[in-house]
């Protein structure tokens, strides 16, 4: 059932995030635009209730229970950036805002792009790892709740690997084709 839910919120944030949009841009109702994606975090609190409700009802802690604080601590983490380049290109599409600019592909501001986004990725740890603390102590049984104590592990080893490459730019930055070439 959590697996499924998980599905029903990332559409339901893309959902909600389209219509906020084609609300502001196409039919030029900025504040309902505005209201609707204010919305968004709904999804999220959906998913953490109906979480929280099914392991509190005595299910076992899964791959998905950990699924589900993995993705919500993404969301919050990464939430506001998507709707901000999503924002960026319907303004520029429909509303003749600015042409969106792209991230830097090269030099020391690509670097500085790839550690932001190591940190975006470390908060979403953070987030995720307590919601996977709190449903661990809800639960208070740790053979229950093993499911999702490797679920911390398993994302620390992947931030990790991410701050690996990320952090690798800052001390070995690409550099453009043109200084290449000298």
């Amino acid at each position: 059932m959590i697996g499924w839910l998980i599905v029903i919120c990332e559409v339901g944030f893309w959902v909600i995030v389209l219509a906020g949009l084609m609300t502001r841009y196409v039919w030029k109702k900025k504040k309902a635009g505005a209201v609707l994606l204010l919305l968004t975090p709904v999804v999220d609190l959906v998913l953490l209730g109906a979480t929280v409700l099914d392991i509190r009802q005595g299910t076992e802690a899964n791959f998905m229970h950990g699924l589900a604080a993995v993705y919500i601590g993404a969301t919050v983490a990464f939430g506001h950036r998507m709707i901000k380049w999503a924002d960026e290109r319907f303004a520029y599409r429909f509303a003749g805002g600015p042409e969106p600019v792209s991230q830097p592909r090269t030099g020391r501001a690509h670097a500085a792009a790839q550690r932001n986004g190591w940190y975006r990725h470390l908060l979403a740890w953070v987030v995720g790892s307590v919601l996977l603390i709190g449903m661990i102590l809800l639960i208070g049984d740790a053979e229950r709740s093993e499911a999702l104590k490797s679920w911390i592990v398993r994302w620390a080893f992947i931030l990790g690997i991410d701050f690996v490459i990320s952090f690798s730019y800052t001390l070995w930055p690409r550099k453009s084709k043109e200084m290449g070439k000298a």
